[in-house]
């Protein structure tokens, strides 16, 4: 395909300018060099065997500790053998569940040297999701942080026929050697020379099962070309030098994680440290300095509600210093985009980011250049927050199924406002009821074992059916909403919840949202407090801030609807919520109600809080309105 302009009826894959050309101060290991995950593995430790690969904190020895590509390798050829004298034959499932951390690495590695398919399993998962995906993809071995962590998933129940050994990287007791081994006495103390089995590049490397917001997850296979093309079409959208430290914030069972947290920088030569957790997040930024992350848009936002919070709790100047600051920053920032003359207001800048910008980035550690943001749309405002205050936020956009990234914006061209342009080789096109679609290298092979929904997400020519719709705006992806996460109210007005519920928490006051409306008079929504923040709101109303049955009250109500109104001002006059109802216990992955990706699993959170929700619409007749010909044309809130 041609890399310039490609265009078709509905399309315009218009491509930013290739960031590794041009550029002497790069080691990238491209795809035709290596042509499998396994293969680049073995050409980044060849090329740079002293460099160091990984950080991580050894909670024993309470010290960071720096791990080199020769010493990765080595731990790698171990566990090899070891896969060897399993028995275990190429094409073989094997899982791991683990913390991010070099052995994450090593066991995805071994694996892959052999042609077995890895099959990623997320440390927060319910215990039956778990013990599903290992059935479903006949796993034979099993690699997991503890015996308890076996023994938990154990409880769930369940058949695991296939399962012929559970290693822990602890020791178990003697009673309970057998199917399970501390990967001590598994992999024994040195690896043998063994010759690599390595699949070939259009064959499956791995089984990536969906967080599963509605029903069971589904098994994405994405094959080694697959991985290894959308890390270098990320690349040659933003480049990333040798001499870079990312931090690993997200789970690497995650496929953004995995791709551009973990296959971008060893194809790069970058080097990786691992958060040692999301509590520690704020401590480990300052000591590991990194200049980049991965992230999704929840971890900024937070720190921006926290960073406002402070604000407000002072002095009334530094409310105003905080938006000059920002304000002056965006201006610079669309100078520098060429979108935007220069404005005297620049003559500020360096004071301001003095005061201002540079307090903030010393919170990321001081050296970040680079946050890369997706997973969930990210509300303008906090991405516009932080670019002008020197973090250079790219948002991006992409699927599971297809490895997952399908665009970014770059350092040149940021529009934060936008999922950014597509990266090199991926075709993007919107299709009916302005569904975008994509296709190229990096567009998953099918869903294991159920060929229906792979003839649903995919179709005859290739095209993967996102099930988001989009428009395109000189060249941009822009989302306005999801095919069927659209509110359709018994008027026939259409909302795009998402876009609400990112108002909504912007306000740090409210900790999760989910709006609800379909086919109904109006809005209303379910609201997580913080509950640090509402004792304070609580205390200022008089009422007890731990007591559930307050929350109903009229005062309390008009609270919590006059900050949701203040929110979500900007959307049309029929988007307005006219009741809402407060809760103090989050919604989590331990009580089934958000996906091991923190989404918000929409269908459960509703069926378990159906009493609450009737309350809201009480009294009022659902009522059903034919569509008139301009309801039924598409409306973009």
């Amino acid at each position: 395909m041609d890399e310039g302009r490609f265009v078709t009826e509905k399309s315009a894959t218009v491509y930013p300018e290739d960031a590794l050309t041009g550029r002497d101060d790069l080691d990238v290991i491209t795809p035709d060099v290596a042509p499998t995950l396994d293969a680049m593995f073995r050409e980044r430790v060849q090329r740079s065997p002293d460099k160091i690969a990984y950080t991580e904190f050894d909670p024993a020895a309470q010290l960071w500790c720096d791990y080199t590509w020769s010493d990765i390798d080595a731990e790698v050829r171990r566990w090899c053998a070891a896969f060897r004298r399993q028995g275990l034959e190429k094409g073989d499932r094997v899982a791991l569940q683990l913390q991010n951390g070099r052995h994450w690495v090593i066991f995805d590695q071994a694996a892959l040297s052999l042609g077995l398919v890895v099959v990623p399993l997320y440390v927060a998962d319910r215990p039956d999701n778990v013990n599903y995906v290992l059935h479903h993809s006949d796993v034979r071995l099993l690699l997991v942080e503890s015996q308890q962590a076996w023994e938990e998933l154990q409880q769930a129940g369940g058949e695991l026929p296939h399962l012929e050994r559970v290693v822990t990287l602890h020791e178990v007791d003697d009673d309970q050697r057998g199917l399970v081994a501390s990967v001590t006495d598994w992999a024994g103390r040195e690896g043998d020379d063994i010759e690599p089995d390595s699949a070939q590049p259009d064959e499956l490397a791995s089984i990536v099962y969906t967080s599963g917001t509605t029903g069971r997850p589904k098994g994405v296979m994405l094959s080694h070309w697959n991985m290894l093309a959308n890390a270098y079409g990320g690349l040659r959208s933003v480049a990333i030098t040798r001499q870079e430290l990312m931090l690993s914030i997200l789970p690497l069972s995650h496929t953004l994680e995995r791709t551009v947290g973990y296959y971008v920088p060893m194809m790069a030569g970058a080097q990786v440290a691992y958060a040692r957790s999301i509590s520690d997040l704020a401590e480990d930024l300052t000591i590991i300095r990194p200049s980049g992350i991965v992230s999704v848009p929840r971890i900024f936002e937070r720190a921006l509600s926290q960073l406002k919070q402070g604000i407000a709790d002072g002095p009334i100047w530094q409310r105003w210093l905080f938006d000059w600051a920002v304000a002056v920053g965006w201006a610079r920032f669309e100078y520098q985009q060429q979108r935007r003359r220069r404005q005297w207001s620049l003559v500020w800048f360096p004071l301001l980011d003095a005061l201002v910008g540079r307090k903030v980035r010393a919170q990321f550690g001081g050296r970040m250049t680079l946050a890369v943001v997706g997973g969930a749309p990210m509300p303008v405002s906090v991405a516009r927050a932080f670019i002008a205050l020197g973090v250079n936020v790219l948002q991006g956009y992409g699927l599971t199924e297809s490895s997952p990234s399908i665009s970014i914006n770059t350092l040149k061209r940021n529009r934060p406002e936008t999922i950014g342009l597509p990266l090199r080789g991926v075709e993007v096109r919107i299709g009916d009821r302005d569904e975008l679609l994509a296709r190229g290298p990096n567009v998953m092979m099918g869903y294991w074992k159920d060929v229906e929904a792979t003839h649903q997400a995919l179709d005859k020519d290739g095209w993967l059916h996102t099930g988001d719709q989009a428009g395109i705006d000189d060249g941009y992806l822009v989302i306005t909403g999801r095919i069927k996460e659209i509110l359709v109210l018994a008027n026939g007005e259409k909302v795009p919840p998402a876009d609400m519920e990112s108002a909504i928490a912007e306000d740090p006051l409210f900790e999760q949202s989910l709006v609800i409306g379909e086919q109904m008079p109006f809005l209303t929504a379910l609201v997580v407090l913080d509950r640090r923040l509402w004792r304070e709101q609580a205390g200022e109303l008089g009422v007890a801030g731990d007591d559930q049955s307050v929350l109903d009250s009229e005062p309390v109500q008009e609270l919590l609807l006059e900050r949701i109104q203040k929110q979500i001002y900007e959307f049309p006059g029929y988007a307005r919520i006219r009741k809402a109802t407060a809760l103090l216990t989050p919604w989590t992955v331990e009580n089934g109600l958000l996906t091991p990706t923190l989404k918000l699993r929409r269908a459960k959170i509703l069926e378990s809080l159906e009493k609450e929700i009737a309350a809201m619409y009480a009294g009022h007749a659902v009522y059903k309105q034919t569509a008139s010909p301009s309801t039924e044309k598409r409306e973009t809130p």
